[in-house]
């Protein structure tokens, strides 16, 4: 025999939901849930969707699979048994089928690119030896800058946004003016092998945005002066090529290497 059970429907905040109904002791999460989203909609003269899980709780016990296994120590079945229910949150992720806009103007493989400190243009390095400043706001080239002889493989920005720096795979590193376009100063070219990543000198260390940390193939950093166009420092302790160098706040210099090891450098105490 079947038993069943008086049961009352209410929300967390105490609102009755209905009136009492009587339900069959082994209705299941799923039959709740449908009675639930059934009362909702005619007492409340809501559209409830169906996709919405809920949670249930008797005296505070979470009804995960039955009502019986939720009331397992219960004895006292004359009494009307209040079901807390909760409505739990969805959240649905729309996919990405569509690309919103395209920026063309590069006549080869785009390499590099990286956005401006104030996130209103972009700079690209391209195989056809050019970099562009790109206005994000209308999706227009800024500036052209020729000047590279080979693939432009890195580009950065100085804190200040005042400048870019961008080298090639001939090892060459040129400084453009963000404004202009025009190249600041001369081209610095002391790298051996081909320049794998730039990084600027903070701007609280450095406010006139002068000095630019550069790593290459040629397993060695250099730190350069951009205002006199010349190399200042030249740290080599790498066995291989040195893949990327960042500076930190407090003035240090890593590095890491395809030796597999990362080094931290003091520039400021090394001598060449």
């Amino acid at each position: 025999m079947n038993r069943r059970i008086l049961c009352q429907f209410k929300d967390d905040s105490g609102e009755l939901l209905g009136t009492p109904i009587d339900l069959p002791i082994d209705i299941d999460k799923h039959g709740l849930e449908k009675l639930c989203q059934a009362l909702i909609s005619s007492e409340k003269d809501q559209e409830v969707e169906e996709d919405v899980p809920y949670l249930f709780f008797v005296n505070e016990n979470e009804i995960s699979s039955n009502l019986e296994e939720a009331l397992k120590n219960r004895n006292d079945f004359e009494k009307t048994t209040e079901i807390v229910y909760q409505p739990q949150a969805i959240f649905k992720v729309r996919s990405v089928t569509r690309c919103s806009s395209t920026i063309e103007g590069h006549t080869e493989a785009v390499i590099s690119v990286a956005f401006s400190p104030d996130g209103k243009q972009l700079a690209s390095g391209s195989g056809d030896t050019t970099v562009r400043f790109w206005d994000l706001t209308t999706e227009t080239p800024l500036h052209q800058c020729s000047g590279h002889k080979n693939w432009v493989l890195c580009v950065a920005w100085s804190p200040d946004g005042q400048k870019l720096a961008s080298a090639d795979k001939n090892s060459n590193i040129m400084i453009w003016d963000s404004e202009t376009g025009k190249q600041i100063g001369k081209t610095l070219c002391q790298h051996r092998q081909w320049v794998t990543y730039l990084c600027w000198k903070p701007l609280h260390l450095d406010e006139d945005c002068r000095f630019l940390a550069s790593s290459s193939k040629d397993s060695t950093i250099k730190i350069w002066d951009t205002i006199m166009s010349s190399c200042i420092r030249s740290l080599s302790s790498h066995t291989q090529s040195v893949t990327c160098v960042k500076w930190g706040g407090k003035g240090l210099l890593y590095s890491s290497s395809q030796d597999r090891t990362i080094k931290v450098w003091r520039p400021d105490d090394i001598k060449n």
